[in-house]
């Protein structure tokens, strides 16, 4: 496999800083991190170091002050804005701490949906999201409305939809983080599952010490840097 079907995430010197007042605030002070596909990274620190902002660059959400963003091995960094829209579209999938559903789809509809804006016919992306949900154990859940469904389903769901597309990268914030622990703990072993089985590369921000020491490697976000452990 060459080294441009292996790459799914690198982050290179990522630097951002936010003004409050007269003072800057250097919250990303060149973090670096490289996921290869089928890996799965926790992300972890504490509560303001910093941890959405590096997810939301790396969604190509917003954009660095300094550094650079590669997807699949593709630059991001000189791209348009419907370029990076584009590479979100075609390499990225993101899992938050609420679902997010659309209340007046279906489960299943919920997941073709993605996949129909990317250009996939109807009844292939019907077949996909049928897919997912036998494989997140929700076959018999296919077509109900979030509302009827739990709020271990509903995320499942979610999970389902960040992956409908077929993503080299999966980004994920705080994905069992709404969860009693017990449903948490169910949600994560399918997430991790479905994970391993597509081959994605993932990087799964958590409070969860338990659930981060499960991934394949642990990176806390400490000063504005990345460090392993």
């Amino acid at each position: 496999m060459s080294k441009a079907q292996t790459e799914g995430l690198r982050l290179s010197g990522i630097c951002r800083r936010f003004s409050q007042g007269k003072e800057t605030l250097d919250v990303l002070r060149g973090a670096n991190l490289n996921i290869q596909s089928g890996e799965i990274v926790a992300l972890v620190g504490p509560s303001g170091a910093g941890k959405s902002t590096l997810l939301h660059i790396a969604g190509l959400l917003e954009r660095p002050d300094q550094g650079e963003v590669f997807l699949a091995g593709i630059s991001a960094g000189d791209q348009s804005e419907a370029e990076r829209t584009r590479l979100r579209r075609l390499h990225l999938g993101f899992v938050y701490q609420f679902h997010h559903l659309l209340p007046e789809f279906s489960a299943v509809e919920n997941i073709i949906l993605p996949q129909m804006i990317a250009g996939i016919a109807k009844p292939t992306a019907r077949e996909r999201a049928t897919d997912l949900l036998d494989r997140m154990g929700l076959a018999n859940r296919a077509d109900h409305r979030p509302g009827q469904l739990s709020g271990g389903e509903q995320q499942r769901v979610a999970i389902c939809r960040a992956l409908a597309n077929g993503p080299r990268v999966l980004l994920a914030d705080e994905p069992t983080g709404n969860l009693d622990p017990h449903t948490a703990e169910s949600v994560f072993a399918e997430l991790i599952a479905l994970v391993r089985g597509t081959g994605v590369a993932a990087l799964i921000a958590t409070h969860n010490p338990e659930l981060a020491q499960r991934m394949d490697r642990v990176v806390t976000l400490r000063d504005g840097i990345l460090v392993t452990g």
